[in-house]
């Protein structure tokens, strides 16, 4: 059987002007051929011989082999090039002769010429292959990482219900809960991550703040100094909306209950109810 969209190999059953036919050299009678074209046909290739090709789909929607290797197969994910952009969607460059179509509808942000991004490879329901963006149900969740562990993850979509979703080194699947994910986040965002959770299922809860300490003392620091510019005085405290807290400060109310203690405890401001104010600033000014 000749899979569309995977390497496999075939064996020559013929010979042509314009190159060489192949078929499963499993079956007896082989129906289904496909032709390899003649200027990639190896030196002395002869008729029974075994030739390791991938199938794809040529200009004319016919099947065709090549010896050469695309930058991924049916199933996988890889970062490919836009090389072109047209009225169905976007072309990208995956190591073939024709590039590949990224369809507007897969894309879950419009890309331009010389961008560069996550796809996986699927073949549509016209036994075609494309590209898709859409890569959650692509991911592996067999990643060799730990709790604890520091990687690399690429945004690849984001969820208003539980967070950024990343593909941590382009290929394993992970999270920033919603819990986690502050600041503002773009699709394609290449991120420095600590992974803080391996689930059951093998996917990585992640997140892009610093160890406890550090990030503590950097969201304390942004507290003071946006007080700073609003005249010694923000209108929070531990009592707050989440909502108001994120707006403001771009923080969780865990987040800023953690820092504001911070700075309570090293004297540098103060906490009233509604509000919270830099230490000595004149009764009258509160």
């Amino acid at each position: 059987m000749i899979v569309l969209g995977e390497k496999q190999k075939l064996t020559v059953v013929q010979r042509v002007d314009f190159g060489v036919y192949l078929a499963d050299g499993m079956q007896e009678h082989p129906e289904e051929k496909v032709l390899l074209p003649g200027r990639q046909v190896p030196e002395d290739t002869r008729e029974g011989d075994g030739l390791t090709v991938f199938i794809y789909r040529d200009s004319k929607d016919r099947l065709i082999a090549t010896v050469n290797e695309p930058f991924l197969e049916k199933g996988q994910t890889a970062v490919l090039e836009v090389v072109d952009t047209g009225r169905i969607g976007a072309f990208l460059d995956w190591g073939l002769e024709k590039d590949l179509l990224l369809p507007f509808r897969e894309q879950t942000m419009p890309v331009q010429k010389g961008d560069k991004c996550l796809v996986a490879l699927y073949e549509d329901k016209s036994h075609r292959l494309c590209a898709t963006m859409k890569v959650y149900h692509y991911l592996s969740t067999q990643s060799p990482y730990q709790t604890g562990d520091t990687v690399k993850g690429r945004v690849y979509e984001l969820s208003k219900n539980f967070g950024v979703f990343v593909a941590v080194d382009d290929r394993y699947s992970a999270l920033i809960p919603k819990s986690e994910a502050q600041g503002g986040y773009q699709v394609n965002e290449v991120l420095d991550l600590r992974v803080t959770r391996v689930k059951e299922d093998g996917k990585l809860n992640v997140s892009a703040r610093k160890k406890v300490r550090l990030q503590l003392e950097e969201d304390a620091q942004k507290i003071y100094s946006v007080m700073e510019q609003s005249g010694g005085m923000l209108p929070l405290d531990d009592r707050s909306e989440p909502a108001q807290i994120k707006a403001r400060l771009g923080l969780s109310k865990a987040a800023f209950k953690r820092a504001v203690g911070h700075l309570m405890k090293e004297g540098k401001i103060l906490q009233e109810p509604g509000r919270i104010m830099i230490r000595g600033i004149q009764k009258e000014e509160r």
